[in-house]
């Protein structure tokens, strides 16, 4: 094994490892965002689609964060508009919500839609940590190439 290619595996071998601890530092800033620092809490469920890994494919290391299976969640990160639609009462016999004169009791209404603005938890987690995740690469790079 020549001398390039035995230091390239150990670069990319350092780099694993200090991925996995930044994807972590990342993952934490993003449910924190997700529980009242950018979005309110109502079910959690958002939160515990956060899913994360890191490939390894000899040339390419790849640490991918992303949300699975929240029909909502692009639209609370990128923002946009839904369309008008009819809210029917399912799980009881009338919907319940507060109205000019207090309290509303309805079986359905007529949503006329609304705009939803962007509330980033994912790339303003990302862009937050670039500083730290930056240095903490080139640290891993010069760790392995023994020059730190």
């Amino acid at each position: 094994m020549t001398k390039e290619r035995f230091d390239a595996r150990l670069v990319q071998d350092a780099l694993i490892r200090r991925a996995g601890a930044l994807r972590d530092a990342l993952e934490r800033r993003i449910r924190l965002k997700l529980t009242g620092g950018v979005l309110r809490t109502h079910s959690g469920t958002l939160a515990a689609s956060i899913l994360s890994s890191i490939s390894d494919d000899e040339s390419d290391a790849t640490v991918t964060v992303s949300s699975a299976g929240v029909p909502y969640a692009a639209i609370q990160e990128f923002g946009g508009k839904t369309s008008a639609h009819d809210i029917i009462a399912k799980n009881a016999k009338a919907l319940a919500f507060s109205g000019e004169g207090g309290i509303v009791f309805a079986k359905h209404v007529h949503h006329p839609g609304s705009i939803i603005p962007p509330r980033s938890y994912l790339a303003s987690s990302l862009s937050e940590l670039h500083d730290e995740l930056e240095s903490g690469f080139t640290s891993a790079i010069l760790e392995a190439l023994g020059e730190e």
